[in-house]
């Protein structure tokens, strides 16, 4: 798969420097499985903020986003309180879920990674996005990308078979450049 690139600036790629992450125009969207693999579930996350850090060349470009785990929405109360509850995501303890890239790299097909780091529930791990769409318009930038994340790995583990052990992420993300930034 490869990413799909669309500029409608004269450039093809974002200015170098930093963007600040536009938090209304952004989101953190999953799927995921419940009740032993029979029923899907969407929901999302709410972004806290974050930023974008453009380099030149696109290798030391870097990501840090900051999602309220609190938000956790599904659209059912009882589930939504069940997870963000001390038995999951204990949000009251962690309330922040944290990215933060380690590079940017293009991968074996083409398509631009963005390996890092994914702090949930205080527990680090490595993950990696893969970029599905990105573009740039003028001073703002967006980009869709997809992971895959291991509950278990961050050491929630209850509700096994109940909860699925992993989420697939979407995350779409609006950045607009910050002007005070160097070019």
């Amino acid at each position: 798969m490869t990413a799909e690139v669309i500029v409608t600036t004269t450039t093809t790629r974002p200015k170098p420097g930093r963007y600040v992450i536009d938090v209304p125009r952004s989101e953190i969207s999953f799927t995921t499985k419940h009740m032993f693999g029979l029923g899907n579930v969407r929901g999302s996350f709410r972004l806290r903020g974050g930023t974008v850090s453009v380099s030149e060349p696109l290798t030391g470009s870097r990501i840090h986003a900051v999602a309220d785990a609190a938000s956790f929405d599904t659209g059912n109360k009882n589930r939504d309180r069940q997870v963000v509850s001390k038995a999951l995501l204990d949000t009251a303890t962690y309330p922040d879920i944290v990215f933060t890239s380690t590079r940017a790299e293009q991968g074996e097909v083409g398509e631009w990674v963005l390996p890092g780091l994914l702090t949930a529930h205080g527990v680090r791990v490595p993950i990696t996005f893969t970029v599905a769409k990105a573009s740039v318009h003028g001073d703002e930038i967006a980009v869709e990308a997809t992971a895959t994340v291991d509950r278990y790995a961050h050491g929630i583990t209850k509700l096994k078979g109940m909860a699925a052990r992993r989420l697939w992420l979407t995350a779409t993300v609006r950045a607009l450049r910050d002007n005070g930034s160097p070019a």
